[in-house]
């Protein structure tokens, strides 16, 4: 048995409210000197700037960006839509249009290519990166180098000081600062105060200190 097809009335009353509102955009562009294939593309025109901008609209409201430009546009073609069904009214002698609509109709085109290039081609934000970067890896050699020093460290540390041998370089210094203590204080300086002024280990200093006496 073959299904009846039920109209919907929603769609029904956008296809008659179209059919009205283009025929009011093609009698307004007639009227105001637009004749022939110029009459039937105004409206064809306005109503595609509609829809291109409440589509860009909802697109830029979806992924969280401003919205401000495609709404300026849909209030454009929405104002020169509902402009001209309240234009063919009765409230405007079609006979003898006032020469401002006549360069409002004229200049539609101009204006309706702008918005509709602007629309299509408005730049979005880059989209975030899929992951973190990565950190940046340590070169084998450096990680290397900073485990022997600090396996070194870590022996000088363990030793007790009478086994520790300091460089004559560093003894040398070791002096400088010690003289430089004296003279400042007054008064021998400390083991803790040269392991600290030289950064070497306790181990170290304490034999370092052993041979200033």
């Amino acid at each position: 048995m073959t299904r009846l097809v039920r109209p919907d009335a929603v769609l029904v009353q956008a296809v008659i409210a179209g059919a009205l509102s283009f025929a009011h955009l093609h009698d307004l562009a007639e009227a105001a000197g637009q004749t022939g294939w110029k009459a039937w593309a105004y409206p064809v025109s306005v109503d595609l700037l509609l829809v291109a901008a409440w589509h860009r609209l909802r697109t830029l409201r979806d992924a969280g960006e401003p919205s401000r430009s495609a709404w300026s546009w849909f209030a454009v073609a929405l104002a020169a839509s509902l402009g001209a069904n309240i234009a063919t009214a009765g409230l405007l002698d079609l006979g003898d249009v006032p020469d401002w609509l006549r360069i409002l109709v004229a200049g539609w085109p101009a204006l309706a290519f702008l918005g509709g290039t602007l629309l299509v081609h408005r730049p979005t934000s880059p989209s975030p990166p899929d992951s973190e970067p990565e950190p940046a890896s340590v070169p084998p050699h450096v990680v290397e180098r900073e485990t022997e020093a600090g396996v070194q460290a870590s022996a000088v540390a363990a030793l007790p000081p009478s086994t520790v041998a300091a460089p004559p370089a560093l003894i040398a210094h070791a002096q400088k600062i010690a003289v430089d203590h004296r003279t400042r204080t007054g008064s021998d300086i400390d083991t803790e105060t040269l392991r600290t002024r030289l950064g070497v280990p306790r181990p170290l200093a304490e034999a370092i200190a052993a041979q200033l006496t």
